[in-house]
């Protein structure tokens, strides 16, 4: 019996939503594009969702007005990733993005419990690889918060980008986002 190489088929930011608009899939489905591969999403524990709404919280109070705190949008960070962080922090005001997905922010942040390994090394790849200067990781396996920054190149990693700033916070310590070096986040107020 002949064999053959397993095949995958990329798709495009624009093929993705052809397939919402024909109603193949739903907008509540969820399942986020991240390098051209329809990703299936884990389901949210209460953890998750507990750790979700402290981070958005925290992010909004420490951000302020003139930039939106978003919860599990879509970012269109090229032609082929559309992943839906679980907090991003964009700057404008909502309406400023009716009519497109955000394609730049100045926050990524990631939730991971089940999804811990994928969150550190495709996403943190896919957001370096898009020029993300700052990626948090609300890491509820260890109860600490991981900070990526310095995107830089890297073919041996999964996008082909990775991160050189890495660290990791406890609760007790505090975090400025980049875009914000005015302000500091407790790590304490992220984690349930």
């Amino acid at each position: 019996m002949a064999t053959y190489p397993i095949r995958t088929r990329r798709w495009t930011r624009k093929e993705y939503h052809r397939l919402i608009d024909a109603g193949i899939l739903h907008e509540d489905e969820p399942i986020e594009l991240v390098g051209g591969q329809m990703i299936v999403a884990e389901p949210k524990s209460s953890p998750h969702e507990t750790a979700l709404g402290l981070t958005a919280d925290a992010l909004r109070r420490a951000f302020g007005a003139g930039w939106v705190v978003r919860e599990q949008g879509p970012i269109a960070l090229d032609e082929e990733s559309e992943p839906e962080p679980d907090v991003m922090v964009v700057p404008g005001q909502i309406r400023d993005y009716r009519d497109a997905h955000p394609e730049r922010a100045a926050l990524l942040v990631e939730v991971a419990l089940s999804s811990l390994g994928f969150d550190r090394r495709h996403k943190g790849s896919l957001y370096a690889r898009a020029g993300v200067a700052d990626y948090w990781i609300v890491n509820l396996v260890d109860e600490a918060l991981e900070i990526y920054r310095q995107p830089a190149l890297d073919r041996s990693a999964e996008f082909g980008w990775r991160y050189l700033d890495v660290q990791v916070l406890r609760p007790g310590a505090f975090v400025s986002p980049l875009s914000r070096p005015d302000v500091t986040v407790a790590v304490a107020d992220l984690l349930p």
